[in-house]
């Protein structure tokens, strides 16, 4: 990570309105690299339902915060994750459909999770309820931890740019990326809020490294089974072979450290967001981002 003094003053946390427009973008926005860029589009697979789970778990937890800074801290969370799902959602209408790539076997499955959610947390007892919320709040805390870290890494990277990467979702990845970086804090200050402890932070961790890995690797493949434009079936070894190539130039993050390093980072007794990822970075960025310009972005 860069060495720098943490400093965590900024605007308030608040939604930026932006959009994106795919038609000029290509299938493989990272030139020649097919594995790279739908490794990073398997994101765009789970975010816009993972999105709305974060925005779930953190209102469920909303009437037991009594810190008026969290408070507001959550209402601009809760906005900033609204505008997200949007943003990847439009990446899976407007460019994997266009290209026939049928995603609905995860992205329905994820959405029937969601809407099942309400009716099942609802059979909770009160004392149970508390102990799931409590435990998905871990889980969210920790993927939060990973996008953060993933936003601070592609803020960092001029490895893209130097690659051709298609500009528009360079710019969705570094807008979300920036905002993950700006409300880095919040979910883990509300796990903290309702009580969390230790234990159940270490469980919430090893549930967000499974599904990160699934996501990634799992992710990555199902989307290159379904890419019309490979003219050989992709093989893990060859997956392997091209994710090696692309992590060794920075085109992908090594899933070792990524993982793993940074998994036993969050793990720290006395970690807090605050201390990864910088702040002022992020605020800059959003400043030139031109989606966000283009959506009249003012942080004051």
């Amino acid at each position: 990570m860069p060495d720098f003094e943490v400093d965590e003053r900024h605007p308030p946390i608040k939604p930026r309105r932006v959009s994106f427009d795919w038609e000029k973008t290509p299938l493989h926005w990272i030139p020649g690299n097919p594995v790279a860029t739908h490794m990073i589009n398997s994101f765009h697979l789970v975010l816009p339902e993972g999105e709305r789970w974060f925005i779930q778990c953190v209102q469920d937890a909303k009437p037991r915060i009594s810190d008026q800074r969290l408070q507001e801290e959550i209402k601009g969370f809760i906005g900033q994750e609204m505008v997200h799902a949007r943003a990847h959602g439009s990446f899976l209408a407007e460019l994997l459909d266009t290209h026939g790539i049928d995603h609905r076997k995860i992205t329905e499955t994820a959405k029937a999770g969601n809407e099942s959610r309400p009716a099942e947390r609802a059979k909770l007892s009160p004392r149970a309820f508390r102990r799931m919320l409590r435990f998905e709040l871990a889980a969210v805390s920790a993927i939060e931890h990973y996008t953060a870290v993933l936003g601070q890494w592609i803020l960092d990277n001029d490895e893209l740019d130097k690659a051709g990467v298609d500009p528009t979702m360079l710019d969705l990845l570094r807008w979300h990326g920036a905002e993950e970086v700006e409300h880095r804090s919040v979910v883990f200050d509300v796990y903290q809020a309702v009580g969390g402890g230790y234990l159940t932070r270490v469980a919430g961790w090893l549930v967000s490294l499974t599904f990160l890995y699934w996501a990634l690797i799992g992710g990555a493949k199902f989307l290159l089974d379904r890419d019309p434009t490979l003219t050989r079936k992709p093989t893990l070894r060859w997956m392997y072979r091209e994710y090696r190539r692309a992590a060794k130039a920075n085109l992908v993050p090594g899933l070792f450290r990524l993982l793993v390093v940074e998994g036993l980072i969050y793990l720290k007794p006395g970690h807090h967001p605050s201390r990864i990822g910088s702040t002022p970075q992020a605020l800059d960025y959003l400043m030139r981002s031109p989606a966000a310009r283009a959506a009249g972005y003012d942080p004051y």
